[in-house]
């Protein structure tokens, strides 16, 4: 009895002197729960700084788009225009301009619009080039988006790693000190549920930002894609005018 005693009393000493804070729960973590933690926290961090980053430049990207489709409708001389801004673009709408004035002057200095306006193969080519510069560039726009995919899949499952990882330590600690008081297994098993947490606070973000950014590039690219063929009418035009 009085070896219970005494090892009772251990037992609470023990669970009061334990730490439960956030801090306390990772360093007395085993050191494959603190790895997954670790893992986490890491891909936490690198979901939010792409996500702040994708944020910030698509803001950016659809002001000067609004900026540059001011300037194109304005009346002024395509070919200025195009010496502005088409031949360094720094935007994707200035790049698809910029790609298809490179191939419409080609055509000119071939004598292509005038002669090949009615069949359309001048235009035709316009509009390749234009494709190919928007693939080139939304491809540009969504690197680092399959970063936030798979953590946004992956990282619950790790963190449930970490989670059964902990929950066997502590039922090792049950067999090693022979007591199956919640006392003895309470901070192993808080330990491992705090890898799952981390898993769902790394997760949760990183879904939520890849839909909304995901949609946001498809609403962006409709629109680049709009103002090609409002450029290629312009063209047709302006070719039709020549013949």
């Amino acid at each position: 009895m009085e070896n219970e005693a005494i090892q009772s009393v251990a037992v609470g000493q023990s669970i009061a002197a334990t730490d439960m804070s956030v801090w306390g729960l990772f360093m007395q973590a085993d050191p494959i729960v603190k790895l997954v933690m670790l893992l986490l926290l890491a891909a936490s961090f690198w979901s939010w700084a792409i996500i702040f980053d994708k944020l910030l430049k698509l803001r950016r990207l659809r002001e000067i788009a609004d900026r540059f489709e001011e300037k194109f409708w304005a009346g002024g001389s395509l070919v200025q225009l195009y010496e502005r801004v088409g031949l360094n673009p720094q935007d994707p709408m200035s790049a698809v301009f910029g790609a298809g004035m490179r191939e419409w002057k080609g055509a000119a200095n071939d004598g292509g619009p005038a002669r090949e306006g009615r069949t359309g193969t001048a235009l035709q080519r316009v509009e390749r080039a234009m494709r190919l510069a928007l693939g080139r560039e939304m491809e540009g726009l969504e690197r680092h988006l399959t970063f936030l995919a798979s953590v946004g899949s992956t990282a619950p499952f790790i963190g449930l790693f970490g989670t059964v990882w902990g929950i066997m330590n502590s039922f090792q600690s049950i067999a090693i000190s022979k007591n199956t008081s919640l006392a003895v297994v309470a901070p192993g098993i808080a330990e491992a549920l705090f890898a799952t947490a981390m898993g769902l606070v790394a997760a949760i973000p990183a879904v939520v930002a890849f839909n909304k950014i995901s949609n946001e590039l498809k609403r962006y690219a409709n629109r680049v894609e709009g103002f090609s063929e409002e450029f290629s009418a312009v063209l047709a035009r302006d070719s039709e005018g020549r013949a």
